[in-house]
């Protein structure tokens, strides 16, 4: 598999670059889970990175020269399926509470 050196910004991982796995389309991930163990044996905490597109200035500045994952402190969102018959507001067909 291809990997591509990819910079990390913010959190604990600021300013270390790393090899990162591309996918079948030579992008990476679009999150990053980096997972530290507890050492009195709890659960691990997990430092997530998103990734974000490195533009040049100039003429080209839209295209994107190359990709970093900027620290999420609040880490990933997690959203159940977009089922057509839900309602904005829902999550996952189930209704929302009042």
């Amino acid at each position: 598999m291809r990997s591509e050196e990819t910079a990390f910004t913010g959190g604990p991982m600021d300013g270390r670059v790393l090899p990162v796995l591309l996918g079948p389309t030579g992008r990476p991930p679009k999150y990053y889970e980096i997972p530290v163990p507890d050492p009195a044996g709890g659960r691990p905490v997990v430092h997530v990175y998103r990734l974000e597109a490195v533009t040049g200035g100039g003429r080209w500045s839209v295209l994107p020269r190359g990709w970093r994952y900027v620290y999420q402190p609040e880490g990933r969102q997690r959203r159940g399926p977009r089922w057509p018959w839900s309602r904005p507001g829902t999550r996952a067909g189930k209704p929302e509470e009042r």
